[in-house]
């Protein structure tokens, strides 16, 4: 039997595949190559768990999503009163960001613990 810690880190990839979503909507781009690209990639992963692309998706996720938190605070930066709309981009960027970031680091951990276990022994 499973415990729920081996299940929330199971469904990093379904996660990840519901924050593309939310980013292919937010750009209202019905062709979307970078969202399309992605969700084939996660999908690749989800059939076959493959080890490698299971720790390398995540780094890249992770770095960009350090790089977006740059590119919301230089957004910040630009509003010269700290009113409800610099507000609400804050929240929604943080919230999208840090959560990309702990979920990717889960996928991580998890394809990481299973690259180490299944290495040889000398």
């Amino acid at each position: 039997m499973r415990t729920n810690h081996t299940s929330i880190l199971n469904s990093a990839e379904y996660l990840l595949i519901i924050a593309t979503l939310f980013y292919w909507h937010s750009t209202s781009l019905i062709f979307n190559p970078v969202a399309i690209g992605l969700l084939l990639i996660l999908i690749f992963q989800i059939i076959f768990r493959n080890k490698v692309l299971g720790i390398i998706l995540p780094c890249i996720l992770i770095m960009l999503s350090l790089y977006m938190l740059l590119a919301l605070r230089s957004e910040l930066n630009e509003f010269k009163v700290f009113n409800n709309e610099a507000q609400t981009l804050l929240a929604i960027g943080l919230l999208l960001f840090l959560s990309l970031i702990i979920v990717s680091f889960l996928m991580f951990f998890n394809y990481f613990r299973r690259f180490v276990n299944n290495q040889p022994k000398f």
